[in-house]
């Protein structure tokens, strides 16, 4: 019984609440002359606040025209804007702006929609060692992150030496797919610098004091210490899941002006990987068994991040220029 009316009060307050917001939206529209979509255009500047408050006022409108314009295909996006102004019975003469806000933000969001689709298909293809894309793909990597050691073989020790578990990497990219590894191969090609730096690290000791060939025969785990490799894919899960999650909209909304694209979420893991660096050498971990915790912690601070509407991870895609600003 006390649980059933405790149900029956959410569901009354409920009703309050809807009911209220649209009392109060048809106030506004009365007292402004505008209606919802005028006010958050005519409020708020390109990006993420704008498109966030747009894609929800559409989401959660009552019209199923509306409602069904954040699932519009890109080829249509004009017609949606055009039946909205319609629909609304706005003078587009006398708004000549709204149309060109309102089309910025679906693009956006169409674009972010179609995103999440090919990373989901990048995800799901298994690595194939017959497929000659996939395997150039690793090959690749390798004389990215080791220009000067040639590889004695496809399935060689050598691979451990840049993270990867075992002599043949392909088993490391089942979670991820191909995923994992475009993910990698586009670090080690567009930000160089960084990632074999990264690289580098993780392979010292963590005692400044003690050479590495004493640290080798000694007992101590091998950190700073991580896995280049493995870490790649375990930050290309956690991106994955951000962006599946929709925690990225306000990333990929303040930076990318029109349609997010898989270079956008490839540059927010470049990102990713710099920070998550950063973080575990700040965290100081005792050996590699804390490497759950720290990845978890590392995930909550970027959701957390990533809850004020003006928060950008990488602006202008400058991989090479990785640090988190506030617009």
């Amino acid at each position: 019984m006390k649980h059933f009316l405790r149900a029956l009060m959410q569901f009354f307050l409920f009703l309050y609440c809807a009911l209220l917001w649209r009392t109060l939206k048809f106030v506004m529209r009365k007292v402004t002359g505008r209606c919802e979509l005028q006010r958050i255009c005519h409020n708020n500047k390109p990006g993420a606040r704008r498109t966030l408050r747009i894609e929800s006022s559409l989401k959660f409108s009552k019209s199923e025209l509306l409602q069904t314009a954040v699932s519009a295909q890109l080829d249509s996006v004009e017609k949606v804007i055009d039946d909205i102004i319609t629909l609304k019975k706005i003078n587009p003469d006398a708004n000549p702006q709204l149309g060109v806000s309102l089309q910025a933000s679906l693009f956006q969001i169409v674009g972010y929609r179609s995103l999440v689709v090919e990373v989901e298909r990048l995800r799901r293809e298994s690595y194939d060692c017959e497929n000659p894309k996939h395997e150039e793909m690793l090959l690749k990597l390798w004389k990215c992150l080791c220009p000067d050691t040639p590889l004695t073989g496809r399935i060689s020790k050598q691979w451990c030496d840049i993270g990867f578990q075992g002599s043949d990497p392909k088993t490391d990219f089942r979670g991820m797919g191909i995923l994992g590894l475009s993910n990698l191969l586009y670090y080690a090609e567009h930000d160089r610098a960084n990632a074999l730096q990264l690289l580098h690290d993780s392979q010292q000791p963590k005692s400044s004091k003690m050479s590495k060939a004493e640290w080798e025969k000694s007992q101590l785990d091998k950190a700073i210490g991580y896995s280049f490799a493995i870490v790649g894919i375990n930050i290309t899960d956690l991106a994955y899941r951000l962006l599946v999650g929709g925690a990225l909209k306000t990333h990929l909304y303040n930076v990318a002006p029109e349609m997010p694209s898989i270079a956008h979420f490839q540059q927010t893991f470049c990102y990713l990987m710099q920070e998550f660096h950063r973080f575990w050498m700040e965290e100081d971990p005792r050996d590699i068994m804390e490497f759950n915790r720290i990845r978890d912690k590392f995930h909550k601070m970027v959701l957390k991040l990533l809850r004020d509407p003006d928060t950008a991870l990488c602006p202008h895609f400058s991989a090479s220029d990785l640090h988190m600003i506030t617009l």
